[in-house]
């Protein structure tokens, strides 16, 4: 019956999804179109965005404004699948998405950095993008497809997926696909356009891959060093935030190691022969075959032999063909060196550059590693661009009309993006952006030409039995030379020798000399180290040396060659003495091969994450045992005594961990609070985005968190040392008290309430926190998850089949009539309904399932609450709304007498453990002439917030047990029977039943109890059960009596056998008759939810009454039991 409303609300969409089938099928058999296709197409910049809508409307393209002011729409009309459809166009700004931390983790002061590698992390959307995913939200909802037209490399493929989430979010029924382009040309665009593809999730699960390890392992090795050299150094590191990333360092490694080598260099002196031969002008200069000596001895006798002797003889003159090949095609690395090599242009300024000339549509895409032109590739019409240039287009000429382009092809290709080639001719650059665009126009041309030629000749002679050799250079045919002027090759003219010839040379001289040392690293040797040990990729590499240049661990000591600063070198230097490769290429070449693996569906992303997690974790804590290393490396270098350190200095020992949260599996941590740092509480690191919290009562003067673990509740639950501000409870946990709060002992954790639900999950909470830390939020970009991103799965269509879910609605028995009167919970109702999930047409989904399938269901109607089919009890508290948590049960009144209804008035004491006043309530109002007890002392004057009834002036009403709120015979949520909480009698249909005096949240006579607080009765109260009844544990219930103040003291009633902490909530009572006392409300046989809700019986109980206290005269916001 719970479901008819649901099931009518599925009837009706189900019933207009098949009414537009239909029509889509009439209009189709009369020969009518369906309806025009409307694609959202998202390009990686607004450049981009611009050229490929330029080129598919052929001019036509109409633009209007996104909500970001730097990212246009532009909409046309394009052929998809030979279908005319409409076409919008619009763009991001690089990464849509960001990796953080969640919670506390980002806050450096409040964890421990070894706490990183495993904290969860979440994908969001950065502020400044946030107007992009609005466009991205707004646009899609019009549209049945997106296409992506991000870039076609790794990034450019996790950016589509980034956009793929966001508007999978806001309509998951989309059609996505993916253009595959190398260039922004009509041609190549149109191409893409007839050839979509589907997203690749290998290439981008390695780009999260390599996100979430980046993050985790630098900010972990981030926080470390800046945190504890910032206090060992303060002088000269206080402002200084020392970085680590795990292609910094062996980047910096490289120079460091160079410049070691020539710091280390010691000259070697040598000596060598060197002979002339000058004759009409021409100055012939002999090499000697031994090169040098370094025995100065020896090579000066070898020098007086052939001064003695000084005739040479020319013993052999060979002439051979010479050629200087031309460059290969441009590949990223290559372009790269080249332009810092010959332009004087840095690698990350170059990147820009190319970026820029590409997003106008005047080169290839920039990132690359293919160095060979494919052979379909039509080079003749590249190359005629350029015919009309002043300056090469002649050259261009002549390639064309020698043949046609004959291209040197390389060995390397990544399958994905040609060599960088110009695919548009432009005379309208300046600046650097000129020398670039004519340096790869240049480099085309020239590899589209052909090698340079010329005739070498060597000439031998012998003098003294030593030989000396020459050699000459005759340029014949200059060819690629003329057009690429970056290469140098000049002719060198030497004397016409013949074989037997022999002459008198002009000088035999002994020169000496001595060896010189390596040169420091330029950018372009640095670039090239990178490249051949797999230290980041092609198109990363600019961005490492520049953030090296920033932290100042290198600097450019003549603007050309690399030199480390103090503090890079110190770094290395200490980290070499701990005898750990970080500043080698080991561990991120290993790293770079997994990703490529990864992307070629070779390896699973997890695998690697949790490898490369288990690697850096071992390197973290070796580094941090052996800390004093780096100080006094660095202390060295900065000739600066270091101060003595420890760790407790970061702050991050401050907040211990208690226990792992049930919700997130975040670290749930000990903090005091701002404004009262007498009172504890434990929160979640996650925090806001998950706000579970175990508040502390003010009874607690002092804990610790131990090391040790509970041995019942498992490692993850830490024992904990309490103090108590007061004598209230020692005689049950004498101070320094040890324990658990996990939930092993709940009768300590209801004297501190504490909900178990805050510090143990339930199976529901389990499942359901499966699911959110993988799934996404639709609504605000983020996800929150442990490991590498996943896009939500797209919900499914509803079933196509003829068949109406009316059928299904007939097939379900009436359920109202099958559910007895009796007190088992309408659960046990609905498990007795013949499957009716399977009667669904073509599917095994149930009902509720079906309902989430229609698209607009989610959208339009709102979260509702659905009963779980099971008899689990542990999972009903995380859906019913609770009580709020009375105050003073942790620290309330204690009475000398085994019952708090015997106690008088001096028994009763207050939180502060001395005697509670007795005073009467003056004002008009209710509760006039009402007596209660409160402290003496009062909470202004250093006095606790003690406040109880007195026993003599409770009102009968709330002297019996107050409940969730009762009901008549009828069907209503989370109402009870008299005498029962939360529970049901005989009369009642609602979930589960509980024993009298079992009230949650509730004051009764003389206690003021908490959450979960124990009934009444105690274990000696059970009597065998006579009459078979059985609970919903399906064990013979136990007869129970009633020893609680109140009309039903004295009755029978039969519950759950089990302990406390495990019964099932069964009630019924064991003398037929129903209770006549008064609850906090009832309510006639109508449907309701909630305690007090439907038509009020009597004229008495239509006031208003607290919600706390359950007593007329005031509201909960000045209930003196409100908090």
């Amino acid at each position: 019956m719970i479901l008819l409303p649901r099931i009518a609300f599925i009837f009706r969409e189900q019933h207009l999804y098949f009414k537009y089938i239909n029509k889509c099928l009439i209009n189709q058999l009369r020969g009518k179109n369906t309806e025009t296709m409307k694609y959202l197409n998202v390009a990686e910049k607004n450049d981009a965005a611009k050229n490929i809508a330029l080129h598919l409307s052929r001019g036509t393209s109409r633009r209007r404004e996104g909500l970001s002011q730097y990212n246009k729409i532009y909409e046309f009309e394009a052929e998809v699948f030979g279908q005319k459809s409409q076409m919008v166009m619009t763009s991001v700004s690089g990464h849509l998405l960001a990796l953080e931390f969640v919670g506390a983790y980002k806050n450096w002061q409040s964890c421990n950095p070894l706490t990183l590698f495993d904290a969860p992390v979440f994908k969001f959307c950065p502020e400044n993008y946030e107007k992009i995913k609005k466009t991205l939200e707004r646009e899609v909802r019009g549209c049945q497809g997106l296409i992506i037209w991000t870039d076609c490399d790794r990034e450019g493929e996790n950016i589509g997926f980034e956009i793929i989430e966001v508007c999978s979010a806001v309509k998951n029924n989309l059609k996505i696909f993916r253009a595959k382009f190398s260039e922004i040309t009509g041609i190549s665009v149109k191409r893409a356009l007839q050839n979509l593809e589907q997203p690749n999730k290998n290439i981008s699960d390695a780009v999260d891959v390599r996100q979430e390890l980046d993050l985790r392992i630098g900010a972990a090795f981030t926080r470390f060093q800046t945190l504890r050299l910032q206090k060992v150094f303060p002088s000269t590191l206080a402002q200084s935030l020392v970085s680590y990333g795990s292609c910094q360092f062996p980047t910096l490694g490289f120079v460091v190691e160079r410049y070691r080598a020539v710091e280390n260099f010691v000259a070697e002196p040598f000596w060598k022969l060197k002979v002339n031969h000058t004759m009409n002008g021409l100055s012939v200069d002999f090499n000697w075959e031994r090169v040098r000596l370094f025995d100065q001895e020896a090579c000066q006798v070898l020098h007086d032999i052939c001064t003695e002797s000084p005739l040479a003889t020319v013993t052999d003159v060979k002439t051979k063909p010479k050629s200087k090949w031309r460059p290969l095609p441009l590949d990223t690395v290559e372009l790269e060196k080249l332009a810092s090599r010959k332009l004087k242009i840095n690698a990350k300024e170059t990147m820009r550059l190319a970026e820029k000339l590409y997003t106008q549509g005047l080169i290839s895409y920039p990132r690359t590693e293919t160095n060979e032109f494919p052979k379909e590739m039509n080079l003749g019409q590249l190359v005629g661009l350029h015919t009309s240039d002043p300056n090469w287009g002649a050259f261009a000429q002549n390639i064309l009309d020698n043949g046609g382009p004959t291209p040197r092809q390389g060995n390397k290709s990544d399958k994905a993006h040609p060599p960088i080639h110009p695919t548009k001719y432009t005379n309208n650059l300046s600046g650097n952006e000129l020398r670039l665009y004519e340096f790869i126009v240049r480099s085309f041309l020239a590899c589209c030409s052909k090698d340079a030629q010329g005739q070498e000749t060597t000439a031998t002679i012998n003098i003294a039995n030593e030989v000396f050799s020459t050699s000459g250079l005759m340029i014949t045919a200059r060819n690629y030379l003329d057009v690429y002027p970056y290469d140098k090759w000049s002719s060198k003219e030497i004397h016409v020798y013949q074989s037997g010839q022999t002459f008198n040379p002009s000088s035999i001289d002994l020169v000496d000399g001595s060896t010189s040392p390596p040169n420091l690293l330029t950018e372009a040797d640095l670039i090239a180290l990178m490249e051949k040990h797999g230290i980041g990729t092609d198109a990363t590499h600019a961005d490492h040396i520049e953030t090296i240049k920033n932290r100042s661990y290198v600097a450019l000591a003549d603007a050309i060659h690399f030199v480390p600063g103090l503090l890079g070198m110190g770094l290395v230097e200490g980290y070499d003495a701990m005898g750990l490769n970080i500043s080698k290429p080991h561990l991120r070449a290993q790293l770079e091969a997994d990703l490529k693996a990864i992307s070629e569906g070779r390896k699973q992303p997890q695998a690697v994450l949790a490898e490369q997690v288990a690697k850096y974790r071992e390197v973290y804590l070796t580094v941090t045992a052996e800390a004093n290393k780096i100080d006094g490396a660095l202390a060295e270098r900065f000739s600066e005594r270091p101060l003595d350190y420890t760790p407790s200095e970061s702050g991050s020992n401050n907040m211990p961990s208690v226990f792992k949260c049930p919700k997130c599996g975040s670290d749930m941590i000990l903090r005091q609070k701002k404004n009262n740092t007498d009172e504890f509480y434990i929160s979640c690191m996650s925090y806001p985005n998950c706000k579970n919290a175990v508040w502390l009562p003010s009874i607690v003067k002092n804990l610790q968190v131990l090391p040790d673990a509970c041995l019942t509740c498992g490692p993850n639950y830490k024992k904990v040392k309490f103090e108590w501000r007061n004598n209230s409870i020692n005689h049950l946990y004498p101070p320094p008290y040890t324990g658990c709060i996990g939930g092993c002992d709940t009768t300590f954790l209801e004297l501190l309430r504490i909900n178990l639900n805050s510090v143990r999950s339930t199976q529901t909470e389990n499942n359901q926190n499966i699911s959110n830390r993988t799934t996404n939020n639709a609504n605000t970009g983020q996800s929150i998850r442990n490991t590498s991103q996943n896009l939500p799965n797209t919900r499914q269509n509803i079933p196509n089949t003829g068949q109406s879910i009316r059928n299904t609605i007939q097939n379900l028995p009436n359920t109202r009539q099958n559910i007895p009167n009796t007190g088992q919970s309408i659960r046990n109702t609905i498990q007795n309904l013949p499957n009716t999930r399977q009667n669904i047409p073509n599917t095994g989904q149930s009902i509720r399932n079906t309902s989430q399938n229609l698209p607009t269901t989610r959208q339009t109607q709102p979260r509702q609450f659905t009963p779980p089919l099971n008899t689990n009890r542990s999972q009903i508290p995380t859906q019913i709304p609770r009580l709020p948590v009375p105050r003073n049960v942790g620290n309330g009144p204690r009475f000398p007498n085994a019952n708090p209804g015997d106690s008088d008035d001096n028994n009763v004491i207050c939180g502060c453990n001395k005697p509670a006043i007795l005073l009467t309530v003056r004002k008009q109002n209710a509760n006039f002439g009402k007596k209660f007890y409160k402290c003496q002392a009062g909470k202004d004057n250093n006095g606790c917030d003690f406040f109880l009834w007195a026993p003599e002036s409770i009102d009968s009403n709330v002297q019996s047990d107050a409940s969730w709120g009762t009901s008549t015979p009828g069907d209503s949520w989370g109402t009870s029977a008299p005498g029962t909480s939360r529970g049901t009698s005989a009369q009642n249909d609602s979930w589960g039943t509980s024993a009298p005096g079992s009230s949650r949240g509730t004051s009764d006579s003389g206690s003021s109890r908490g959450w979960g607080v124990a009934p009444s009765y105690n274990r000696d109260d059970f009597q065998p059960n006579e009459d078979n009844v059985m609970c919903e544990c399906g064990l013979p219930c136990k007869k129970i009596t009633v020893h609680k103040e109140g009309p039903n003291k004295g009755r029978p009633f039969y519950g759950c056998p089990k302990e406390f902490n495990k019964r099932c909530n069964f009630f019924q009572w064991a003398d037929g008759e129903t209770s006549t006392s008064s609850e906090w409300g009832s309510s006639t046989n109508r449907r309701g939810r909630g305690r007090g809700r439907g038509a009020s019986t009597s004229s008495s109980d239509s006031r208003r009454k607290c919600s706390v206290c359950r007593q007329e005269g005031h509201t909960k916001n000045r209930c003196p039991n409100n908090q």
